[in-house]
Order: structure tokens, then C-alpha cells, then sequence
């Protein structure tokens, strides 16, 4: 996908990777956030739009003529041919926008920061690594509920259309803990930063 050696980050939701993609980047390291890249397309006026309401029509979009999230949320969580079809506009569009931003970077190695990468399927073959965050089921449970004030219902919704965590952790070249205390996680991305980067030099000289 890119010349510069390429690092997958993926967590399911709570694990704590938005502090880990920080961590790196505090490091000097080019995070591509894809969740990023997914809004700035279905904002007013986004590439995205005019095939999103194409497809599914005016009213999915807000009064702003942004794509109205809530709607398109709850839609795609009940039909998952609905789900299909937004992902068919968008993921193209995502993966060009990736690659785009990716040329822009200077670090030796560069993340994309892809949340779903294990349940889209599409990610792993453009990748060099995949790094998955970790944490027990409860606590991811117990962080989004106090993180976004969400009913343990919905919390528990939300990680059941996530695929398992056993499957996420089999896609995994590395797995980083955070299961524990936070000044627990700055020590093994040091570890992984130090892999990376000697993985990038020998990528930089083989190509």
C-alpha cells in the first residue's frame, strides 16, 4: 500500500487505543486515523454524500446536509445489508484517502489507526503488522459506560457487533496490555516503537 513500512492499530471498543495512537504519535510516529477520514467524508459537503443519499436517500442527511449519524447508526446496527451497502461507498473512499495521507507522513513507519480492521477484512493484506490493544471484557465494559454515560445494554450491543475478542487477538502480530494501570502502557509502546522501527529500516533497505 505505501513504500514506508505499515503498522494496523486496532482495539475493540474501551481498550484504550486512542491513548496508545497518542502514545506513538508523542513518539513521532504518522497516526492516519480512519475514523478521522470517515467523518471528513460524510460531513456537509463530504465526498461521500452525494452517493450516500443517493443510496439511501435525503433523509439521512442532517439539517446541516452532513450524513445524520444517529439515523444512519441505528439503521446499519438492525440491517446489515444496510451496513454493506454504506460500507460499499465509503470504505473505497477510506482506503484512497489512507493512502493519500500516508504520502504525507515523514516518520520511518506510519499507523493507521482503523478500528474495525479486524471485521472489514480488507485491511490486513495492505499492512505490514498488526498491533491489536487489549484489555478484559469487563473493563472495556466498565470504561465506555463511564466514558460516555451509556446503559450496559447498549455498552454490551455495541461489543456484540464487534467481532470477539479472541478473534481480534488471533489477527494480532503484537498485542499491547492495557489491562492494567496507564503508566503501564508507555513502557511496551517504547518496546513496540523500538521493533518498528528496526522492521522499517529493513523494509526501507529490501525496497
Amino acid at each position: 500500500m505505501n513504500a514506508r513500512f505499515t503498522v494496523g492499530l486496532t482495539g475493540g471498543i474501551g481498550s484504550g487505543k486512542s491513548v496508545v495512537a497518542r502514545l506513538f504519535a508523542e513518539r513521532g510516529v504518522d497516526i492516519v486515523d480512519t475514523d478521522q477520514i470517515a467523518r471528513g467524508l460524510t460531513v456537509a459537503g463530504g465526498a461521500a454524500m452525494p452517493a450516500v443519499l443517493a443510496e439511501f436517500g435525503a433523509g439521512f442527511a442532517d439539517e446541516h446536509g452532513a450524513l445524520d449519524r444517529a439515523r444512519m447508526r441505528a439503521l446499519v446496527f438492525s440491517d446489515p445489508a444496510a451496513k454493506a451497502r454504506l460500507e460499499g461507498i465509503l470504505h473505497p473512499m477510506i482506503r484512497d484517502a489512507v493512502y493519500a495521507a500516508s504520502l504525507l507522513g515523514t516518520s520511518p513507519y506510519v499507523i493507521f489507526d482503523i478500528p474495525l480492521l479486524v471485521e472489514s477484512g480488507t485491511w490486513q493484506s495492505r499492512l505490514r503488522r498488526v498491533l491489536v490493544v487489549d484489555c478484559p471484557e469487563e473493563l472495556q465494559l466498565a470504561r465506555v459506560m463511564q466514558r460516555n454515560g451509556l446503559p450496559q445494554a447498549q455498552v454490551q450491543a455495541i461489543m456484540a457487533a464487534q467481532v470477539p475478542r479472541q478473534v481480534r487477538l488471533a489477527a494480532a502480530d503484537d498485542v499491547l496490555d492495557n489491562g492494567g494501570e496507564l503508566a503501564a502502557l508507555a513502557p511496551q509502546v517504547d518496546r513496540l516503537h523500538g521493533l518498528y522501527l528496526e522492521m522499517a529500516a529493513a523494509h526501507a533497505r529490501n525496497n
